[in-house]
């Protein structure tokens, strides 16, 4: 991180001048920043699109010393640990980022933070993009892992909102080179920052959904790990995983195994490979120029037939006018 940012960002500004004197929270945002129906109905403080303007990203640092209360807001926002650690109430969940943590929050998440302390800085960056939200980058993820689709889809506890996530990306030294960029950019009000940050935002977006994990909600039982650990193989081996070799591994009847993949799944186990060999044609289908026939063979499919009829039944149009479908809406 550039120096003169950090001695900035360090730097108390007026807020916090008088929020370390007595450690009470000061109004920072203008009465046209809330919206007062919105408010009154949610009780509590929700933030407007007063901060976009004219423009699509805001970037600030959060105040220090003071609690700030529970709010929501009609945009997305990230939190990123620059230094220190942030302890927050999200959705009524408590939670600690640490330092180079990132914590997506979509639009109505529900959030307050606990007093920051003067070594802590914690960044705010909001943006107004409809296409991008947490759905979008579960959807995005799941498309490429079967694991990750099977995780997802597991029963999460009763009334818990889905509309949050958070990154472990301490180790992470891209997504930190990243961030330091996007921070950079803003504060040091550089040439052509706001298409900068954008572009930097999403390279953010999609490095993020590249690395990011779920865990598994469900009680981790003998048989509902073999599957797990089946649909991992599958992930990393699509193209010449078969059932046998996986009851040789792990030691299983090649029907008992069929068996229990399907009850847990809830569809067949090569049902589930055909889908992996499926959604990787179609990245390489949409994103590259190579010729269809060498698309099938690099997923492991033999059969062209068999093929373009699956992938008609999977994505309901055929490989060429789907790569055309996609040309069109870059």
């Amino acid at each position: 991180m550039n120096q003169r940012v950090l001695n900035m960002l360090y730097t108390l500004n007026s807020i916090e001048k008088k929020q370390r004197e007595d450690f009470h929270y000061l109004e920072e945002m203008p009465p046209n920043a809330i919206n007062k129906e919105l408010s009154k109905k949610e009780k509590m403080k929700v933030l407007n699109n007063y901060f976009f303007k004219n423009k699509d990203i805001y970037i600030s640092k959060h105040n220090r010393f003071a609690p700030y209360p529970t709010h929501s807001h009609t945009f997305l926002e990230i939190n990123y640990m620059l230094e220190g650690e942030a302890k927050q109430v999200v959705n009524g969940k408590a939670l600690i980022l640490n330092r180079g943590d990132l914590l997506l929050l979509d639009v109505g998440a529900e959030h307050s933070i606990e007093a920051l302390g003067e070594n802590d800085l914690l960044i705010n960056i909001l943006f107004r993009n409809s296409n991008i939200n947490i759905d979008f980058l579960k959807d995005l993820r799941r498309s490429r892992s079967v694991l990750y689709d099977f995780l997802l889809k597991s029963p999460i506890k009763a009334n818990e909102e889905q509309n949050y996530l958070i990154f472990r990306t301490a180790k992470n030294n891209k997504i930190s080179q990243i961030m330091d960029e996007i921070i950079e950019e803003y504060f040091l009000k550089k040439e052509f920052s706001d298409a900068i940050i954008k572009a930097y935002l999403q390279i953010l977006v999609t490095n993020l959904v590249r690395d990011y994990r779920i865990s598994d909600q469900q009680p981790q039982n003998k048989r509902r790990k073999l599957v797990v650990d089946i649909l991992d193989e599958i992930d990393k081996n699509y193209k010449t995983i078969t059932l046998q070799k996986i009851a040789r591994k792990y030691g299983y009847n090649k029907n008992y195994l069929s068996n229990l993949f399907k009850k847990e799944v809830g569809k067949p186990f090569s049902e589930i490979v055909i889908q992996k060999k499926l959604t990787q044609a179609h990245i390489l289908i949409t994103s590259t120029s190579l010729p269809i026939s060498q698309i099938i063979e690099a997923v492991g499919i033999s059969n062209k037939s068999f093929f373009y009829k699956k992938y008609y039944d999977f994505y309901k149009e055929k490989p060429l006018a789907d790569r055309q479908h996609n040309l069109i809406n870059i």
